[in-house]
C-alpha cells in the first residue's frame, strides 16, 4: 500500500508554442474513432501526462493552411485582418521525437469543424497546434486507477494505459455507441474492461450504472473521468457521495457537452 504523501498529483507548466504542422499518415482506429499524425516542427514539444491538451486550429473553408496565433504578451495574437480559425482541444496520443510524428485521434461524433475535417482528412494537408501549455502529472504509483469515459476519452485512456507499469492494478470504464466502436487497448497492468454499448443499454445513464458496478480495491486508488459533462458529473458525484472517494482522488474533466460546440472543462464542486 502506498504512502499518500508520495502520491500528490503535480502541475507542470510548458513554454506555449504554437506550430503549423503536416498530416504524414490518416488510419482509422474505429469507425467511431480517425489517427492523424503530424509532423513538421516538433523539436521541443513536451506532453508530460497521459490527458494534457493541445489547442488544434483548422483551416477555413477554402483554405489549404489554418491562420495560427503567435505569442504576445497578453497570449495568442492572430495576423491583423485574419478571422480566428476554428479550434478545438485534443489529446496528444502519441509523441516520438526519433519520427518527429505527433497522434491526435480524433472522435466522429457530433457533426462541428473538427469532425467535418477529420472526416475527410489526408496526407499533406495542414494543422495549426498550440501547447500543451501545462500538465497535470498523476503517479503511477496508486495501488489502484479507474478510468472512465467516452469515444472522445479513448486517446487519453488508451495512452494511460500503454503508459502504467506491469505491476499496476486499472479498471477502465468505457461507452461507446456500439460494438463497432470498441478498440484495442493495449497495455501491461492488470486490466479489468467494462465496455457500455448505447444502443443495447436499457438506461439513460449507462456510464454511471456501470461505474456503480466495478469494485474499488482496497487502499490509494485514483479515478479519472471525461466525456460529456452530465454523464461525467454523474459519474463524479456518484463515486464521491455514495462510493466514498476522497475529491482529491478523482480528476473529472468535460470533453463535449451535448447540443454545444468546444466545450472543454474541469468538474469540480
Amino acid at each position: 500500500m502506498q504512502n499518500s504523501s508520495q502520491l500528490e498529483v503535480v502541475r507542470v507548466r510548458h513554454p506555449l508554442k504554437f506550430r503549423l504542422l503536416r498530416v504524414a499518415r490518416v488510419a482509422p482506429v474505429s469507425p467511431a474513432l480517425v489517427r492523424v499524425t503530424l509532423t513538421g516542427d516538433l523539436s521541443d514539444f513536451v506532453s508530460a501526462s497521459f490527458d494534457d491538451h493541445v489547442k488544434v486550429f483548422f483551416p477555413a473553408e477554402g483554405a489549404d493552411k489554418p491562420a495560427v496565433p503567435s505569442l504576445g504578451p497578453d497570449g495568442p495574437v492572430f495576423p491583423e485582418g485574419v478571422a480566428r480559425p476554428a479550434a478545438r482541444d485534443y489529446t496528444p496520443r502519441r509523441y516520438d521525437p526519433q519520427s518527429n510524428e505527433l497522434d491526435l485521434e480524433f472522435a466522429l461524433h457530433e457533426a462541428g469543424p473538427a469532425t467535418a475535417w477529420a472526416a475527410q482528412a489526408q496526407p499533406g494537408q495542414y494543422l495549426g497546434v498550440g501547447g500543451p501549455r501545462g500538465s497535470m502529472v498523476i503517479p503511477k504509483e496508486f495501488d489502484w486507477h479507474l478510468l472512465v469515459g467516452d469515444e472522445t476519452a479513448l486517446p487519453a485512456i488508451a495512452r494511460r494505459l500503454a503508459e502504467l507499469p506491469a505491476n499496476a492494478r486499472v479498471a477502465v470504464v468505457v461507452e461507446v455507441a456500439n460494438r463497432a466502436a470498441r478498440i484495442e487497448l493495449p497495455t501491461e497492468a492488470d486490466l479489468y474492461a467494462t465496455w457500455v454499448y448505447r444502443d443495447e443499454s436499457e438506461t439513460d445513464q449507462p456510464l454511471v450504472d456501470a461505474v456503480s458496478q466495478v469494485w474499488l480495491p482496497p487502499g490509494e486508488g485514483y479515478v479519472w473521468a471525461a466525456g460529456e459533462a452530465s454523464a461525467i458529473r454523474a459519474v463524479r458525484a456518484h463515486l464521491c457521495n455514495e462510493r466514498g472517494v476522497d475529491k482529491k482522488r478523482v480528476r473529472a474533466s468535460a470533453y463535449w457537452r451535448r447540443g454545444a460546440q468546444a466545450a472543454h472543462e474541469t468538474i469540480d464542486d
